[in-house]
């Protein structure tokens, strides 16, 4: 987890029509490989999360959700298409996508999970933990 929540972080999109800010921890990255990532993010997905409650609107008038599966909604905006939020239904936090941060971050990677559906056309080198699927709640804040 982020240790300093002393200040709010911020983050939006690229277009600026969705702000947000995040009044609580932030949990350090997680680069999802599933083939669904791969898709919305040309690679994979770089993923942080925070409880939902600590999440706050700023400006939404780009928000737009797109029910990507039974389990999970994602958040993008509508005029630029930057992908913002991966939102489960039944769990009390968000993912948020770390790029859409302003910086500094002051996070780092701390897992990779659904290695097995990875792209070919990149490797992953550092020494963080990986999961041929779901970290099952292994890694550090997987379950705020």
């Amino acid at each position: 987890m982020q240790a300093d929540t002393s200040e709010p972080k911020a983050g939006g999109c690229l277009c600026g029509a969705v702000r947000y800010e995040i009044h609580g921890p932030l949990r350090d990255v997680v680069n999802c490989h599933c083939a669904m990532c791969r898709k919305l993010h040309g690679a994979f997905g770089a993923h942080s999360k925070a409880l939902k409650t600590d999440i706050k609107l700023i400006a939404d008038e780009g928000l737009k959700w797109y029910a990507t599966s039974s389990i999970a909604r994602r958040g993008f905006c509508g005029t630029c298409g930057s992908n913002l939020f991966w939102e489960p239904h039944t769990q009390p936090a968000t993912g948020i996508l770390a790029g859409t941060l302003d910086p500094p971050t002051d996070l780092k990677t701390i897992g990779h999970i659904f290695t097995a559906e990875k792209a070919d056309f990149y490797e992953i080198t550092d020494d963080a933990p990986q999961f041929e699927g779901s970290s099952e709640g292994k890694l550090e804040g997987d379950c705020l």
